[in-house]
């Protein structure tokens, strides 16, 4: 076997490693967002509709049916031909290659009548896709709409349109949207007179962007420390039920344990894995060049396989404050050297 196809291989397997380590993580993202306690507590956050009611209730009550996680295509088939269960949510008979991460009915407390909302919740890590997020979160609601025709209403019968909301849970946003919440929405504005219509026949699609950052800022509270202290691998799996139990009052299903066990597990498994394969590359230098070096292809490592900026891969690899400059300034100067300066610390850091 020559050197050319041996490193070929090796750079095969590096890339399907760090694509299922990618697919595991976002996996598991979704199913513990999927769970109904934590989305209602997203609906209650986020969705002036639930802001009084308790989220035990808004899980117990409003959301209806099982939330379908990735198995409700975002294009379905062409012929148009797909199925409403009881849940209400669109199954395609072939379904596409893109899905909605977590799609689920719920019902709006208080109401008059039965108003009905469909809503989708996304995990993205990727802040900066090569494109802007938030007309991604645009164009789903605008399939979620049209979606509705022969499902929903039929005919002329866009009464019955109900409204959508796309929730993008972005777990490694840039330094200057972390910790925070957006919604862009739909609203009248009259150029001409004062004539004014029912906010139920146009506010009819709302995307939400939730932008999760560091839990020790004081700007982290309510839904975003929730969302934080579940998604994050600066916690030990204890502390994580210790905080959603005391300060959320969630008392932990078991499914829901056993998805936090397991995501924290794998993250200190792939740091493990990361820190041994650059203990492999560093072998050949000296001692503490070898383990710097090891260190610093660690970083590389979980930066490629979890989309995450340098500080959080540091963070998992538990570095401490007072070496990380020397990591990012080797980082600086591989990212310059072939691309110009980029920050490893995300926008506006």
């Amino acid at each position: 076997m020559g050197v050319h196809t041996r490193k070929k291989k090796t750079t095969l397997a590096s890339g399907i490693e760090l694509t299922e380590d990618r697919a595991f993580y976002d996996a598991s993202c979704k199913r513990i967002l999927s769970e109904k306690i934590v989305l209602a507590w997203l609906l209650k956050s986020c969705l002036a509709e639930y802001r009084d009611c308790d989220a035990y209730i808004i899980a117990e009550k409003y959301i209806e049916g099982q939330p379908f996680v990735g198995k409700v295509p975002v294009a379905p088939d062409e012929t148009g031909a797909f199925i409403r269960g009881r849940s209400q949510a669109q199954t395609s008979l072939s379904e596409g290659s893109v899905s909605y991460d977590i799609y689920f009915d719920a019902a709006v407390p208080s109401a008059k009548e039965i108003v009905q909302l469909i809503i989708n919740v996304e995990a993205q890590a990727d802040f900066n896709p090569g494109y802007p997020l938030i007309k991604r979160g645009i164009y789903y609601c605008g399939r979620m709409i049209s979606a509705q025709y022969g499902t929903v209403f039929s005919q002329a019968h866009y009464e019955k349109l109900r409204k959508v909301y796309s929730i993008w849970v972005c777990t490694n946003a840039p330094k200057k949207r972390q910790n925070s919440i957006s919604s862009y929405q739909m609203y009248e504005r009259c150029a001409v007179g004062d004539s004014r219509e029912s906010a139920a026949d146009y506010d009819l699609l709302s995307v939400i962007m939730v932008c999760l950052g560091d839990i020790k800022d004081k700007k982290c509270q309510g839904i975003l420390r929730l969302l934080g202290v579940l998604l994050t691998s600066d916690l030990a799996a204890g502390e994580k039920k210790r905080i959603l139990q005391n300060e959320f009052n969630i008392a932990m299903t078991h499914e829901l344990e056993s998805e936090v066990d397991l995501m924290g597990g794998f993250i200190d498994s792939l740091a493990e894995r990361c820190v041994e394969k650059g203990r492999r590359e560093g072998r050949s230098e000296g001692l503490s060049e070898g383990k710097l070096s090891g260190i610093l292809e660690a970083i590389r490592s979980l930066m490629a396989s979890m989309s995450w900026e340098a500080d959080k891969a540091m963070d998992a690899l538990r570095i401490p404050e007072n070496e990380r400059d020397y990591y990012l300034s080797k980082l600086a100067k591989e990212r310059g050297s072939c691309m110009g300066k980029v920050s490893l610390r995300g926008a506006g850091s």
